[in-house]
């Protein structure tokens, strides 16, 4: 009698939360239709995936395409053949909005901020990433951003150029010529250099350099491939979850451990945050807002995810590009020649900043690879976005809470309508025609370091970094050679891409070079 009661109890309890759920989303759904009236809102057109049942199909023929590293060109295609720039998707039941028109990206950046979060994002990079600028929101993320706005001033990014320098001389120093060489694993590390000294100030010196070095390597392996990891995650959405594995929490486990020893490392070093000599460092900045370890690392490992994968992309591009186009190359030598002369020292920041060709060439390379190629939001709120709706696709749409809204600058980069008919060509001049009025005219639709508030705060030094490598090598080298010959260098957009955070190019960037 007693288990009987209890069986109906129980069941009784599951009626009434399954009622009170159903009754409570009748509410909601009541809710934003009523909102979508009052908006003058109309539905967005919905992408209809052939032969996939719940979105199915288009999830399993995702994963086989990126495994091919053909993802971008495969999303660019979908998109082209539809005609269409903002549309919904239905993913196992589940509703999402694509959009690569300007004015809704402009929206969901800047205009409407308050109105979007970074949603299931958090939660998918967290176990690698844990709570740093890139996972934070609100609140926590502006106390963040504050803290770390003064490592890029231009006080501190002129320390950091005299050590690029250093550095830059060092790899050159160190390739063969006449050889075919990878120069995209060299950018990587020289990246992480860059960035580690960003975070953590003056090295220690001394201690075995050989062990230093296999142990960085050994992190940026574990770092490349929790990365992995995470794109994989993300292709998931909610269901991220589902991608798991101790291949990835020891990949985890590895950078952790490597960030922790760095700033321990650095803390030997007194006064991290003083001195004219030493400038200023993101750990320095962080220590008088806590000790905490585990803190102390995510906000710094967040960091490196920037400083160190976005750079070195854009150089590997930059340099394909270059070696493949060479008119361009002799176009840049030229302009350099005539700012810098015969002089053999480093560019200056004055000096990078007056090449007009060197900054198209690398807006142009930044258009056809942004750093970011996929990024989405979510709405933290019931709102709305300015156009995709309706037969005419020019009426406000819906945007529930908690529906996610992506945005890819590669696809939006790409738009004929916006950067001419030629929009998937290299070509640097278009952004110096007509006193570079492209720029301008562009607006919403060119993100190379995302938009609005949380745009790249170290966009102006990844730029003064790329241009001082790339003239570095421009001087050295007279001579570069495309290795392995056409093959190895298809048009632009039809190459192997590894797509993780970041787009790099999954054949490297195989140059044989001569003085």
């Amino acid at each position: 009698m007693a288990f009987a009661t209890l069986l109906f109890t129980i069941v009784a309890a599951a009626i009434a939360y399954f009622a009170f759920s159903f009754s409570q989303q009748r509410a909601i759904n009541y809710a934003d239709l009523v909102y979508a009236q009052t908006h003058n809102c109309q539905p967005a057109p919905i992408l209809e995936a052939e032969g996939s049942y719940l979105g199915l199909g288009l999830i399993l023929r995702t994963f086989r395409v990126a495994k091919e590293q053909r993802l971008l060109h495969f999303f660019n295609d979908l998109v082209r053949s539809t005609g269409i720039w903002t549309f919904e998707q239905r993913l196992l039941g589940i509703s999402g909005i694509d959009t690569f028109e300007p004015e809704t990206v402009e929206a969901v950046l800047s205009t409407q901020f308050e109105d979007f979060d970074l949603g299931e994002r958090r939660k998918v990079f967290f176990a690698l990433l844990g709570d740093g600028i890139f996972t934070q929101d609100g609140a926590a993320w502006a106390h963040t951003r504050a803290l770390l706005r003064p490592a890029f001033y231009q006080q501190n990014t002129d320390r950091m150029l005299d050590e690029i320098d250093g550095l830059v001389w060092k790899m050159l120093r160190d390739v063969p010529e006449g050889e075919e060489v990878d120069f995209q694993p060299l950018f990587f590390r020289l990246t992480l250099e860059t960035t580690m000294s960003l975070l953590f100030g003056k090295r220690v010196e001394g201690g075995n350099e050989q062990r230093k070095k296999v142990e960085m390597d050994d992190f940026a392996a574990a770092f490349d491939e929790a990365q992995d990891w995470l794109a994989r995650r993300g292709r998931l959405g909610g269901l991220y979850w589902l991608i798991d594995g101790p291949g990835f929490r020891r990949s985890c486990r590895i950078v952790h451990r490597f960030i922790d020893a760095a700033v321990e490392e650095a803390l030997k070093v007194k006064d991290v945050n003083e001195g004219e000599k030493e400038g200023y460092s993101v750990l320095g900045a962080l220590l008088p807002e806590t000790q905490d370890r585990k803190v102390l690392r995510e906000q710094c490992l967040n960091v490196l995810l920037a400083g160190r994968d976005t750079t070195a992309c854009l150089l590997s591009w930059s340099c394909r590009l270059l070696a493949s186009h060479p008119q361009t190359l002799a176009t840049l030598r030229q302009e350099i020649t005539q700012i810098c002369g015969t002089d053999t020292c480093p560019p200056t920041r004055a000096q990078l900043k007056r090449m007009c060709y060197l900054d198209a060439i690398l807006k142009e390379v930044l258009r056809l690879y942004p750093s970011v190629p996929i990024n989405s939001r979510t709405a933290s709120r019931t709102t709305t976005l300015p156009i995709g709706g309706g037969p005419d696709r020019t009426s406000p749409i819906l945007i529930r809470k908690g529906q996610a809204v992506a945005y890819s600058p590669y696809i939006m980069h790409r738009r004929e309508d916006i950067f001419g008919p030629d929009a998937a060509v290299f070509r640097p001049e278009r952004w110096l025609e007509g006193n570079g009025r492209l720029f301008a005219e562009a607006g919403w639709a060119y993100l190379p370091f995302n938009g609005g508030r949380r745009v790249c705060l170290g966009q102006e030094f990844a730029l003064l970094e790329a241009g001082s490598v790339i003239v570095g090598m421009v001087r050295r080298w007279r001579a570069w050679k495309v290795a392995g010959g056409e093959e190895a260098f298809p048009e632009v957009g039809m190459e192997r891409q590894k797509v993780t955070l970041v787009v790099s190019c999954a054949e490297g960037c195989r140059l044989e070079v001569r003085r």
